[in-house]
């Protein structure tokens, strides 16, 4: 009889005999896949190009029915289990070596209730499902800026993107989850039920279960908005930041401009003798009227004479998918990030000398506005704490050619070090890499030991660890 080994969680391997796996693809709606099966690569292949990783089996559920039997599966082996939703987590956690992956990525559903203005969305969906399907309504809610990141891994850190000045966050606007917890039970988690384990999920990432359905609060947007790019030369970046500035000092909640400072990518309408080249580029959206729109826009089109505007009208879904080709899977990605509330001028005097020395074409600093709604939440109402944080740079390296690994990483790591001293020290859990396990306990600031009991409480053998892991609460732990 052929035997399947299979990491455990601690560390060790454990041999099954085919027939176990066979009886228990027999209960699955889904697959098991073993190494060369079909379905396989597929499910451990993900959006960074540095995890390449390769589970032991994976389970490609079709339903909350097969997560509880996989949950249930991996309790019973001891087996060291990772989730993958849709599988743009930049740590690349959502695959595991040896380990069983659970992949939801197949489970993309998404049910709007346009009279209630609610939805329901499976957990292997992405932004860009989620965002045509309410967009069809005239909905949407607080998302990303791309269209390939899943929405499980997105909410359950917190998420923001373009909306959230006006609505908040994603997590601000979860109103339930149905959670199969480590005991391989389905439970609902929302302002009435399971209250605690609500609040968990808010910005508490995969550490406490598998959802298998969120229910979002929706809001009249589009389906047109006021977006697009300004672009201007490089030679004058210190006094375009500083206008930035103090243009969202004052912008209203309805305007968000995020920064991009980078090379630029051949766009249709960049002239040819600008690309490759370094560019200030200011990205925007306007969740509103119009008119209004291009008056909150007048003081950033009168910073400088830009060598592109191209905002105008457009569909919010296309717009969301704006940033797509920049960020395509299959290369080799790296990040670190810092939050601020303001940006001083020494930061700006370091984000533009560290501009003219990007290690590749495809390297970019990121410089995402916040404030508005996400700002008027108290710290303790979710697990996000950083509700100060106005801006959250991503310095985000991206090569195709391995020899440019350690020069990309070194020049991140060297920009985070000497933007840290204008930080808050938070982070936000979704811009982590896997080598920061450091940073956890910063991630969730105060909520951090309430988060760790109640880890204690829903997962006290620490069954869901493949994430930017809290640990247990010893204090909270049962007694062996």
């Amino acid at each position: 009889m052929t035997q399947i080994r299979l990491a455990s969680l601690q560390g060790e391997a454990i041999t099954l005999e085919s027939d176990a796996i066979e009886a228990f693809r027999q209960t699955l709606r889904g697959n098991v896949c073993l190494a060369e099966e079909p379905g396989y690569d597929e499910a451990r292949t993900i959006w960074n190009a540095m995890i390449d990783r390769r589970p032991g089996a994976v389970v490609r559920c079709k339903g909350a029915a097969d997560i509880i039997r996989a949950v249930r599966f991996a309790r019973e082996y001891g087996l060291l289990v990772a989730v993958r939703g849709g599988g743009h987590n930049i740590a690349g956690n959502a695959v595991c070596d040896g380990g069983l992956l659970i992949d939801l990525s197949l489970m993309r559903s998404v049910r709007v209730d346009a009279f209630h203005r609610t939805a329901r969305v499976d957990p292997g969906a992405t932004l860009g499902d989620f965002d045509k399907e309410a967009q069809a309504f005239r909905l949407a809610t607080p998302l990303g800026i791309n269209s390939t990141t899943g929405v499980a891994g997105l909410t359950l850190g917190g998420g923001f993107g373009w909306l959230s000045r006006k609505f908040g966050l994603a997590a601000d606007n979860l109103i339930s989850a149905d959670v199969v917890t480590a005991e391989g039970e389905l439970v609902r988690a929302s302002i009435a039920e399971n209250t605690d384990l609500f609040w968990a999920l808010r910005g508490g990432g995969a550490n406490f279960g598998v959802v298998s359905s969120f229910e979002f609060r929706l809001h009249p947007v589009g389906p047109m908005v006021l977006a697009g790019l300004i672009i201007h030369p490089f030679a004058r970046a210190k006094e375009l930041l500083a206008g930035y500035r103090d243009v969202a000092a004052k912008a209203p909640d309805e305007l968000t401009v995020w920064v991009v400072l980078r090379q630029a990518p051949p766009l249709p309408f960049l002239p040819a003798e600008v690309h490759g080249k370094e560019i200030v580029a200011f990205a925007v959206c306007y969740a509103g009227d119009e008119n209004e729109g291009k008056r909150a826009l007048e003081p950033l089109r009168a910073l400088g004479e830009p060598i592109a505007d191209v905002i105008g009208m457009q569909p919010f879904a296309t717009w969301q998918t704006a940033f797509d080709p920049l960020l395509t899977p299959g290369a080799y990605n790296y990040w670190k990030s810092h939050n601020f509330v303001e940006l001083k001028d020494g930061l700006l005097d370091t984000l533009v000398s560290q501009t003219t020395s990007l290690p590749t074409g495809e390297c970019e600093i990121f410089i995402g506005q916040l404030g508005g709604a996400t700002s008027r939440v108290a710290i303790d109402a979710t697990v996000f704490p950083h509700r100060d944080a106005k801006f959250v740079m991503n310095v985000h390296t991206r090569w195709r050619d391995p020899a440019d690994e350690q020069r990309s990483i070194s020049w991140a790591r060297q920009l985070f070090a000497e933007t840290a001293s204008h930080a808050t020290g938070g982070v936000y859990v979704n811009f982590m890499p896997e080598d920061e396990t450091d940073r956890v306990a910063g991630a969730y600031g105060p909520n951090y030991a309430r988060l760790a009991a109640l880890k204690a409480k829903y997962d006290p053998g620490n069954l869901f660890r493949l994430n930017q892991n809290v640990r247990p609460s010893a204090a909270q732990r049962p007694a062996a």
